[in-house]
């Protein structure tokens, strides 16, 4: 099975001009965790959590409302394509400890798979199990 089976094909995004503020709001209002960054060309740049926001700006103690997202943002992406094997998406996000992946074709965002997406699949649901617990297996136990 390919991860364009799988995939959420819309995509909210942000602009890595946007503010932190309007990133969180945006995070909240669709329940949602990450938030692709992308270019006005639809090229992906980044990756902004709702984590990010917390470390890397309320933390530091900056404004949320004069925090651009490009300052925020992980720029390292890692994202599937869409004809990857969901196994081997499942793999990438193991490694890199990842529980979500921006779909890319082309260098531009077409899509985001999450582990929920491969465990809605009966074939690929083994690969998230074994991906989450892998990603899981490093948290810090309190």
């Amino acid at each position: 099975m390919k991860v364009k089976e799988v995939m959420t094909p819309k995509v909210i995004r942000i602009s890595p001009e946007e503010t932190a503020a309007v990133a969180a709001r945006t995070l909240t209002h669709y329940n949602i965790g990450v938030l692709p960054v992308c270019l006005s060309d639809g090229r992906v740049c980044g990756v902004l959590t709702d984590r990010d926001i917390v470390t890397r700006c309320l933390a530091s103690g900056s404004s949320p409302e004069r925090t651009l997202v490009r300052a925020i943002m992980t720029n390292t992406v890692v994202a599937a394509g869409p004809d990857m094997d969901v196994s081997a998406a499942a793999s990438l996000m193991a490694r890199r400890q990842v529980r979500r992946l921006p779909v890319v074709e082309g260098g531009k965002l077409c899509g985001m798979v999450t582990l929920g997406d491969l465990c809605r699949d009966e074939q690929s649901a083994p690969d998230a199990t074994d991906a989450l617990s892998e990603i899981t297996g490093n948290v810090a136990k309190w």
